[in-house]
């Protein structure tokens, strides 16, 4: 299922909904433009090996075809060592959704519904939820039972995402299978109170899965903000430099899965990601509002962030409505967009001394008769007005 040509061969046997393109390795720019003629432009050449947006180009018209084809290859074979490429249509305004399946080594197989994953930068996502706002309950047990279909189509077990790309008119097609934990499972962990490490534990040491479909519910809202150290002024580039303040939100529904500690470098190395801050609530629209104060609440200084991007995203009339597609940053985002007011600043700095101060240990506890006593916690902060 690493390949991406593999896994639509395996589909298909299951009557899995495709896009229209190739289903083997392109071999020359004469058969590139025979599967043109039946296809049109605009199409998308891909990586089979590929992933994360990388040996993905999209091509507009025949005066492109042939350099795109080459660009795609030679990405394709510097980040995977395969340059195979194959064509799909490009479907221009899809949704991104992704179904989270579970299994175990005796056959069962069950689906932990869906993530919306449409808002990204550079074919990579930066703010998913769960569950999505578009999905009827029959599409939804539909992609779900298509994903199941998947993971038997290669006797799969352990933790795995099918993802789809979904039309204006909620047709979905099957985009690829990815075979790993992804990024943004803790929103599927908190709609669904699972341990999705825990149940990969399970499965590897052999164990029946302890639930079937009919146990599953889909409980609240959960939506996540990827916290990369990126400029999203500047096109979304990598910055680099070191952790002066981090300092995490905290609060009822927040969660925050990270690796980095105030005084750490972020280096050019790897990838940007620093964290990921999830915020669940009792429905889509508190979710969102408890991620908006969270982010509020995320001090992080000394780099340039994602966090001022997914405020504005949260607070977006598309975002709100739940009608937005994969073209969302295309369409509504600007670097203007994040110019920020003097008074923002200066509400900034005053939440960042607060934030600091709050941080301080408190002073040492009074001796009365020769033993310690804790005075109330009110006294042990410092209060800013």
């Amino acid at each position: 299922m690493g390949s991406k040509l593999a896994a639509k061969q395996a589909a298909q046997k299951f009557g899995v909904p495709m896009v229209p393109g190739t289903e083997t390795p392109l071999k020359s720019l004469e058969e590139a433009k025979e599967v043109v003629k039946k296809t049109g432009f605009p199409i998308l050449i891909k990586a089979s090996a590929g992933g994360g947006g990388k040996g993905m180009r999209v091509v507009e018209n025949e005066n492109e075809l042939e350099e795109q084809i080459r660009l795609a290859k030679s990405e394709a074979l510097s980040a995977f060592g395969d340059d195979a490429v194959f064509i799909e249509k490009y479907v221009g305004s899809p949704r991104h959704i992704e179904i989270q399946v579970l299994g175990d080594r005796h056959g069962n197989v069950v689906y932990l519904f869906e993530r919306e994953c449409s808002i990204q930068r550079r074919h990579q996502k930066l703010i998913e939820e769960a569950p999505s706002s578009c999905l009827t309950p029959d599409i939804r047990q539909a992609m779900g039972q298509c994903a199941v279909d998947v993971a038997r189509a290669c006797n799969y077990h352990g933790a795995g995402t099918v993802e789809f790309l979904v039309d204006e008119k909620l047709n979905f097609y099957f985009l690829e299978m990815n075979t790993r934990l992804q990024v943004e499972h803790p929103v599927t962990e908190m709609i669904t109170g699972l341990d999705l490490v825990k149940e990969q534990i399970r499965v590897a040491r052999g164990e029946k899965l302890s639930f079937g479909q009919n146990d599953l519910t889909i409980n609240g809202h959960a939506i996540e903000l990827r916290l990369c150290a990126e400029d999203p002024a500047n096109n979304f580039l990598p910055d680099t430099g070191r952790l002066e303040t981090y300092i995490r939100p905290q609060g009822p529904g927040v969660r925050v899965d990270d690796g980095y500690e105030a005084g750490m470098d972020i280096p050019i190395f790897y990838d940007p990601m620093i964290s990921k801050l999830i915020a669940w609530g009792a429905d889509r629209e508190e979710a969102r509002l408890r991620l908006i104060r969270a982010i509020d609440e995320y001090r992080v200084t000394g780099i340039r962030t994602t966090l001022p991007f997914g405020k504005w995203a949260l607070q977006q009339a598309a975002f709100i409505e739940g009608n937005f597609d994969t073209n969302f940053i295309a369409r509504y985002f600007t670097p203007q967009a994040l110019e920020a007011s003097p008074e923002d600043d200066a509400a900034r700095a005053a939440a960042i001394l607060a934030a600091v101060l709050w941080e301080q240990p408190a002073a040492a506890a009074p001796q009365v008769n020769g033993s310690a006593k804790t005075p109330s916690a009110w006294k042990q902060r410092r209060h800013v007005r």
